[in-house]
């Protein structure tokens, strides 16, 4: 017998016994008020500093204000697709408009490795020949912007940080304040020695987060989207975990994804023993991969060994005989099998 427990989002029923935990990316009431109080106050001083930055000739103030540019940038993309999420699964869009996170994550990431570029073009020219920056502006300034990253870097923390976008827009405050420390440091410096290349030299730590925070963000979204396994999830290990249940003999084309960041999505075809309860076979395995693997969004399709009729319809059947011929091999079940095979016992990946 063939049968399918659907892991999609409104699908219940009854008689796959697919129970779904629906915790999914963001609580959006409560995540939105933290999200517009930090977009607020990263608004407000990201104008006045870039005033000040101009008028302090200091490039690290600058690259500041471009970095929390980038940051407010997220948090608005974040608002945007945390609406766009939320919309009902319609039409041709199945899961609905989950990966809209996803995108704008990515569109963050690839801001994020823009910007540097031209800042490090910017601070390398400047340690060639510094023009001259008044330190005692830079140092109040910085130290100021210590403080707004404080409180939004309070702010993100309070809200569901699950969601790839708010996870990646609280790395980016956090980055910005390690960047307005160095800042901070390169006035004190320009201040008391005159050492003007401090500032280009700050620029260039800020350049750096920058690369870390939007090489980390491209390379979480492009996993989503290139379908990957959720990072902490070795496929293999869960195959043979899956193969290894009492009257499982086969386990193929297991595959692992993200609809979305925080939910996970799996789907595999089981094959069990010839008369062994594929309706418990089913429920213990769905069980395993929730209590093991977080994964509520499993689509199991569940078959006896051996017991495929001529027509292609499945019957129940102990083995070959003069009626039902040669035992067919477990994979003959799929002409086109995809991915590894697993099996109990030692084999090849």
């Amino acid at each position: 017998m063939t049968e399918h427990a659907h892991g999609h989002d409104g699908a219940k029923p009854p008689a796959h016994g697919h129970t779904h935990s629906h915790a999914h990316a963001v609580s959006p009431d409560a995540d939105r008020r933290w999200l517009r109080a930090a977009l607020v106050l990263i608004t407000a001083y990201m104008a006045v500093e870039v005033v000040i930055g101009f008028v302090a000739q200091s490039l690290a103030l600058i690259s500041d204000a471009a970095h929390m540019l980038t940051d407010a940038v997220s948090i608005a993309l974040a608002l945007i697709a945390m609406r766009l999420a939320a919309r009902p699964a319609r039409g041709g869009y199945t899961y609905g408009l989950k990966r809209a996170e996803i995108l704008s994550a990515q569109a963050n990431g690839i801001t994020l490795l823009l910007l540097s570029v031209w800042l490090a073009y910017e601070a390398v020219e400047r340690l060639i020949s510094p023009p001259a920056v008044t330190g005692g502006l830079v140092l109040v300034t910085a130290l100021s912007g210590v403080v707004v990253n404080l409180v939004c870097t309070w702010f993100l923390s309070r809200a569901n940080r699950s969601s790839l976008n708010i996870e990646g827009a609280y790395q980016h405050i956090l980055t910005d304040l390690f960047g307005f420390v160095a800042t901070a440091v390169a006035g004190l410096i320009v201040l008391t020695t005159g050492f003007e290349r401090a500032d280009a030299i700050a620029t260039l730590l800020v350049v750096a987060l920058m690369l870390k925070a939007g090489i980390g963000l491209v390379r979480e979204s492009g996993r989503i989207f290139m379908e990957a396994a959720p990072s902490g999830v070795d496929p293999d290990a869960l195959g043979d975990h899956l193969v290894a249940a009492d009257e499982v003999v086969e386990v193929h084309d297991l595959h692992i994804w993200q609809i979305t960041s925080g939910q996970p999505a799996l789907s595999a075809h089981i094959l069990v023993a010839p008369g062994g309860d594929c309706h418990k076979v089913r429920r213990g395995l769905q069980e395993l991969l929730s209590a093991d693997y977080g994964i509520t969004h499993a689509t199991l399709q569940v078959d006896h060994v051996g017991e495929w009729s001529p027509d292609d319809v499945l019957t129940l059947g102990t083995g070959p005989g003069p009626e039902t011929g040669p035992e067919p091999h477990p994979s003959d079940h799929c002409e086109d099998t995809h991915g590894p095979v697993h099996r109990p016992g030692p084999h090849r990946h």
